[in-house]
């Protein structure tokens, strides 16, 4: 089996489509929202240090046991687990990451669908005359575009559609080569539009508010929230860096791939947050939890800026560029499951499984425009009468990949032997002594703590993390 596996071509091949994989919506718009809510700076400083003390390690594992294996997360838990304790139950972790896969792309795809509309009309001109009414602009989209089950499916079919495609040709051929193009072009347009945020009226206000530390305002919730957005963000829990992980050769080293993916995945957040909070301040905008208001106050406030227009069409092909390299990660989750525990051909494997996924957002996408409740657009946050679009995500977030992600770092720090775990992460790198030392207290006592605070967070907090 691990003969017949596709590989990336290097290093690089693994790294884009891993950060390609954590690049997504929660980057570009829920990291800047609760950094506004916990007051910046502060908040920033200890996400990123939830990023590097518990976010790293746990992808790091993640890849190693993909790695080690040359599996997809069921088999990966099954082989590696054999001989240890508990070893009958262990494959359940990587049932659930694939569970987690199959239900987060079946909504996901459906928000994506989203941009592919929004590129279309701000192309045509359409988005612009919308724009120009702030009124018409939410009409638009909470009680004609949302309300409209047919448009929801057939955005969700066109984007299921480009993903299925792009895993269709296989690792090297297939999802590597989309990536490829795909990441540098998401920075490029990233980069494009944080010059132009840096000639607002807010962009130094936004840099301060962003970089400049204010612990006054930093509560234990803000750590449990910024803990909760560094797991999030990573792409963590659902098995897609362990099953990107085992296409990975011995000779690309591990600490250092995951060291950039996740360097690359910060920045996109920080660049977006530098980005919005330069307009939030120029133009004085409310900020709100919902991933709605991407799609009904920023066209009105990109509109009234010189090139709107160019702006608005470049902002949503980020944002679909960004959404597409991460559904591209779940659906090889899923189709990677196919290919390994049911002996199906790769192209079996992801026309059949995505045609199941795609069923299966069906009603997610019917729920949308059946549901005429929607004026307040907040299609991600706690008061969403979406039915079951909301009740998938909340599943997701708040169950399923945090608990994943606990059971995968236990597995990996206390489970595995630990020349099993050093081998696999000194093989193309060399040796790493106190570091792998500093990974193992890491991942066997800091990383449990953390998730297992989220976990916590959500069950005697109430606290959720859609």
């Amino acid at each position: 089996m691990a003969e017949q596996r596709g590989h990336w071509s290097g290093q690089i091949g693994f790294i884009l489509a891993a950060a390609g994989s954590a690049v997504g919506l929660g980057n570009l718009w829920k990291f800047p929202y609760i950094t506004y809510e916990n007051h910046g700076g502060g908040f920033v400083l200890v996400y990123l240090l939830a990023v590097l003390l518990v976010g790293l390690p746990i992808m790091t594992a993640e890849i190693l046991l993909g790695r080690r294996s040359q599996l997809s997360p069921v088999g990966a838990f099954r082989k590696l687990a054999a001989g240890h304790r508990g070893a009958r139950w262990w494959p359940a972790v990587g049932f659930l990451g694939v569970s987690a896969g199959f239900i987060i792309l079946s909504y996901y795809s459906i928000v994506a669908g989203w941009t592919l509309r929004y590129i279309q009309l701000a192309v045509t001109g359409k988005l612009g005359a919308l724009a120009s009414d702030p009124a018409a602009m939410q009409e638009f989209f909470g009680h004609r575009y949302l309300a409209d089950g047919w448009q929801q499916v057939g955005g969700h079919f066109l984007f299921m559609l480009l993903t299925v495609g792009s895993v269709f040709f296989g690792v090297k051929e297939g999802i590597e080569r989309v990536a490829r193009v795909l990441m540098p072009l998401l920075f490029l347009i990233l980069l494009a539009l944080a010059g132009y945020a840096a000639t607002t009226s807010g962009f130094g206000e936004a840099m301060g508010f962003l970089f400049r530390p204010d612990f006054s305002h930093l509560t234990g919730r803000a750590v449990l929230e910024a803990l909760g957005q560094a797991f999030f963000s990573l792409s963590l829990g659902m098995g897609a860096m362990l099953t990107y992980g085992s296409y990975m050769n011995r000779t690309s080293s591990i600490p250092k791939a995951a060291l950039e993916v996740s360097i690359m995945d910060t920045a996109v957040g920080l660049l977006a947050a530098v980005i919005m909070f330069s307009i939030i301040f120029t133009f004085r905008m409310p900020v709100s939890a919902s991933a709605g208001i991407l799609f009904t106050t920023l066209p009105t406030v990109f509109y009234q800026l010189p090139g709107g227009g160019l702006i608005t069409a470049a902002f949503y092909l980020l944002v679909a560029f960004a959404a597409l390299t991460s559904t591209i990660s779940l659906m090889e989750v899923v189709s990677s499951y196919a290919i390994d525990e049911l002996g199906w051909a790769r192209r079996k494997a992801t026309v059949v499984m995505g045609l199941a996924i795609f069923a299966f957002g069906c009603l997610s996408a019917v729920s949308l425009g059946a549901n005429k409740a929607l004026s307040n657009l907040n299609v991600f946050g706690k008061e969403s009468a979406v039915g079951l679009f909301s009740t998938l995500d909340f599943l997701s977030a708040n169950w399923l990949l945090p608990v994943g992600g606990l059971l995968i770092a236990l597995f990996t720090g206390w489970i595995l032997p630990r020349r099993d775990t050093q081998d696999e992460l000194e093989a193309g790198h060399g040796r790493l002594g106190r570091i792998y030392t500093g990974w193992r207290v890491l991942i066997r006592f800091v990383a449990p703590l953390a998730v297992g605070a989220i976990i916590a967070s959500i069950i005697f907090l109430g606290m959720e993390y859609q």
